[in-house]
């Protein structure tokens, strides 16, 4: 068992004891074009779907209150509120921050969604709020 525990360390210490792991990955897709991936422009081609750096979080309060005062809105019935919207994600979380502890009060959960950046001005007029708590 010892043996093969070692040879299994020593294997692991000399994967990639010459060069770098990217720097073998790099010359390799240099030496050989047509193995890399394929880049396509994202304007053109109807079927490519949005890079997450082009999206935005939005959210709304979903109305829970503390000691179950409130009835909390579902996150897919808030979602009609976005109208034609594209939504990637949608889910309910807390904001994380303190509240004082009184039954009727809010509890901080809200429904959170995933939009194309594009999408926001309109998202804000349906009242919703930038998601910035991540």
């Amino acid at each position: 068992m010892k043996i093969i525990v070692i040879s299994l360390f020593v294997f692991g210490l000399s994967a990639c004891a010459n060069k770098n792991c990217r720097e073998v990955r790099q010359e390799a897709s240099a030496q050989n074009p047509s193995a890399s991936p394929v880049i396509i422009d994202k304007e053109k081609d109807p079927m490519s779907k949005t890079a997450l750096a082009d999206r935005v979080k939005v959210h709304k309060a979903d109305g829970s209150q503390q000691c179950a005062m409130g009835k909390s809105i579902s996150v897919s019935e808030m979602q009609k509120q976005l109208g034609l919207i594209k939504v990637h994600k949608a889910y309910n979380k807390n904001d994380g921050m303190m509240r004082i502890q009184v039954c009727g009060t809010a509890t901080g959960n809200s429904n959170v969604y995933e939009i194309d950046r594009k999408d926001l001005a309109e998202a804000i007029k349906a009242g919703f709020k930038e998601w910035t708590v991540e």
